[in-house]
Formats: C-alpha cells, structure tokens, sequence
C-alpha cells in the first residue's frame, strides 16, 4: 500500500486571498499583526506524519514571512483532522499534511465520511514516502516473515496486530499480507504509530506494519523485531532487511506518503505558491537529509501530480479492500 495533518497557517501572503485581493506584506507582521497559518495533522504528537510536519513548519514560515503553527488533530484513523482540513475557510489559513488513507482510500472503506477526499480538499503537494517495516515482538520467537507465517498457521485467530487506524497503510498492508500468507490475524487500531509501537512493547499486538521512523529506535534498542519492508525489493533505506516480496510473498507491496491538502476553494494562486515554497523546502539539502534519518525519500510534486496519486491509490486499494474483505468497521 502506498501508503502522515493539518496546517493551519498565517495568511499566506500569497497572492489574492478569497473574494477581495489583500497585497502580499513585505514583511512578517508578527502574531499580534496577522494570522497564523496553522497545519493540522491529523495523527498524535511523536507521529511520522507530525515529525515531518515539523521540519517543514520550521521552514515554511520564513519563507512565507508569517508564523505557522502545527495542531495535531488525532482521531478515527486520520479522519478526524482531514476533516477539519476539508471544513475550513477556504481562505489560505489552513491546510493539512495527511497520509493516503484519509486522503484517498478511506472513500472506499469507510460507509460514511464526514469529507470527501475528491470534492472538500485540494491537492497542493507530495511530501515523502517510505516502506513499512513489519515489526514483531521479539517475544515471539520469529526470525523470519516465513517463521511469523508458520507461528500464525499454529494459532489461527490467536494473535493480533496492530495499525495506525482503519484504511492507513498499516492497516491495509496486513491484510494484504494476511490474504497472500493464508493466515488470520486479528486488526487492532491505535491512533498513531507511537501508539502502536507501545502495544507490541507492552505484549497487546503481537506485530505491526509501521514506518520505521518511530519504530527503528525501538529496533536498535532491541524492544521491537524487525522483519521485512513491504517493497519489492530490498530497501536503500533499510538494506538490512528483506522484503516481504523476497521472503515469498510477491504480491506484498505498499509504500506510505503523506501530502499537503488545503480546503476546496482555496484560491489557485495560493495553492500554488504553496506547492512552489513546499517543494522547494521538500528539494533543500538539510530537510532532505532530515527526511532520509527518518527512513523518508523526499518527494515534492505539482497538485495535479498529487491528484493523480490520490485517484490511483483510490482504485488500487478499492480492488485490495474487496479481495480481503477489509472494513473500518
């Protein structure tokens, strides 16, 4: 799965701004002067989706000459500050930085959204991607994805795993994961990775598909085993490990991305000077070697290569979620 949050910013002194045109400030007016540009994430605190948001944010605002702000919003598998995302004023004070299952395939698996991905936001850009890494407890006993198959088969309904919520990457890795390797596991969802990463130390999930940002730390120390990662091949990010495709399961393929949204409505101008000041931060040296410690490859794109993405994933996960038989519910 291809696979993580919402900016609320100062008024993006990017060109017209709603009905009447304000002229772009030649300086910060500071917070008593103007508004904040705040960027929800949708995702706790220790997140990826929040770490990443940060070293944007942290160069976002000068380069906007205005404060901008980030304000997790978690709930309901990123659902919840999407959605704050999608009923904003579409006036360039908000956006958000989320991950492909509230911004694409939760149309399809949820019954109900309070927001649609396709019609109350609009694409600005592309920030990073990165492989899931399926993580175990090292109490199992596993060494190998093959020896985690083999110990599900022996206890079929008896282990768990856990996600960062219903439609994320976690979640819908696993169960393509579980439908390829012909084993039941039961789906347990956190609001974040951080969260997840505690369950499986604590002994509550017994596995989990999870960026490794949060999760390598845990690896090092030895809390958490590491498997695989869910790309075809082995990763330049993780070369120790191998693939869930290499260890017999080619099917198996997902990557996460998060992105920047903004409100429908926002006017074009302004979404595309923030797609031009996010791609160039996103193209930086220092914030791509950021990135990359955080087992991210930078991306960057235009918004309609954005759109594009959102679409594919949509009906990619669309035909993934009838095969398994995945739900939110």
């Amino acid at each position: 799965m291809r696979a993580r949050r919402v900016l609320t910013v100062v008024a993006l002194a990017l060109a017209p701004l709603g009905a009447h045109a304000q002229a772009v400030p030649s300086a910060s007016p500071g917070p008593a002067q103007g508004r904040v540009l705040h960027m929800i994430v949708p995702f706790p605190a220790g997140s990826s989706p929040d770490l990443i948001a940060r070293i944007l944010t942290e160069r976002l605002a000068p380069a906007l000459k205005h404060p901008v702000i980030v304000e997790n919003r978690p709930g309901a598998g990123g659902n919840v500050g999407t959605a704050a995302v999608a009923h904003a004023a579409p006036d360039g004070y908000t956006v958000g930085l989320s991950i492909q299952g509230p911004l694409a395939v939760n149309k399809v698996l949820y019954k109900k959204l309070a927001y649609d991905p396709f019609q109350d936001l609009v694409p600005v850009t592309l920030v990073a991607t990165s492989p899931n890494l399926l993580v175990v407890d090292p109490r199992l006993g596993v060494a190998s994805v093959k020896d985690l198959v083999a110990l599900a088969k022996k206890q079929p309904g008896k282990l768990n795993y856990g996600s960062v919520g219903n439609g994320s990457a976690s979640h819908l890795t696993m169960e393509m994961f579980k439908e390829a390797a012909g084993i039941d596991l039961v789906h347990v969802p956190y609001p974040g990775s951080p969260q997840v990463n505690a369950a499986i130390v604590a002994g509550d999930v017994a596995a989990a598909f999870v960026v490794p940002a949060t999760a390598m730390p845990l690896v090092q120390s030895g809390r958490l085993k590491a498997l695989a990662v869910s790309t075809d091949h082995p990763s330049a990010a993780l070369p120790a490990y191998p693939s869930v495709a290499d260890s017999g399961f080619p099917g198996v393929v997902s990557v996460a991305w998060n992105a920047v949204v903004a409100p429908a409505g926002t006017p074009q101008p302004t979404v595309e000077r923030l797609s031009r000041e996010l791609r160039a931060i996103i193209h930086s040296d220092d914030v791509r070697e950021k990135f990359l410690r955080l087992y991210f490859e930078p991306a960057g794109s235009t918004p309609e290569e954005l759109g594009a993405l959102m679409r594919s994933e949509l009906e990619r996960w669309r035909s993934i979620i009838e095969e398994t038989g995945a739900s939110a519910d």
